[in-house]
């Protein structure tokens, strides 16, 4: 809820998300009367989360289930920078896996500064030869031994793609040991021997977990107003 421009953050990204023009419908699921409100009075649709839940992907999951999707893309309400070439690119994730083997898709970036490879707070990712997770960590991954090859670290970026069927399902599980050491809630999915593939962006995303965000965001909004 707080002001970014001349909007709140969550009002920011649940607009730009509807203009992109990717979606049957754009909805916010919450458990904030207040943020509740800001989308309703706004001409948004938001919808109240009826139980507790311990991630967000349960909460999205509980209103993804009245709903007739194939796929569901969850766009967490600190991304207000998120673009529609890499929605598109989660969204052809799906189109191209004909057998539909994928579960989930989701995004990753590179990380240019090895400060933001240490911090905790930036979820790493690691992938195979095709681009599927292996594993997510909130330490550096892959560990450089020899400090010699300097290899690539990528950041994940908190937007998902589901199968709606998949989203349910994890929505039942229980959570898994790795997910609950790392607080990291796609990692259930690796655990259950799911297959998660991961898009490359080059476009910024970045979630407002901190004051410092904030006025991170701020900046580069007035980057983007003066273009």
């Amino acid at each position: 809820m707080q002001p970014l421009g001349d909007k709140t953050v969550i009002l920011r990204t649940y607009k730009n998300v509807v203009a992109t023009g990717l979606f049957d419908e754009v909805v916010v699921a919450t458990d904030s009367d207040v943020i509740f409100k800001e989308i309703s009075d706004n001409g948004g649709r938001a919808v109240m989360s009826q139980r507790d839940h311990q991630c967000g992907s349960d909460r999205i999951a509980e209103a993804a289930l009245g709903m007739e999707a194939d796929i569901v893309i969850n766009v967490q309400g600190d991304e207000p920078f998120v673009d529609a070439e890499s929605l598109k690119k989660l969204i052809d994730v799906f189109k191209d896996d004909h057998q539909k083997e994928i579960a989930l898709a989701s995004l990753m970036t590179p990380l240019m500064e090895y400060k933001e490879v240490e911090n905790p707070s930036v979820v790493k990712v690691i992938v195979d030869l095709n681009n599927f997770a292996l594993y997510f960590s909130r330490l550096p991954i892959p560990c450089d031994r020899d400090n010699e090859q300097s290899p690539p670290y990528y950041k994940h970026v908190g937007v998902y793609a589901f199968r709606k069927q998949a989203l349910i399902e994890f929505s039942e599980q229980e959570m898994t040991p790795l997910e609950s050491a790392e607080k990291i809630e796609c990692i259930r999915y690796l655990e259950h021997g799911k297959k998660i593939k991961m898009v490359e962006t080059l476009n910024l995303n970045f979630e407002i977990d901190t004051p410092d965000d904030l006025e991170r965001a701020k900046v580069h909004l007035n980057q983007l107003n003066s273009e």
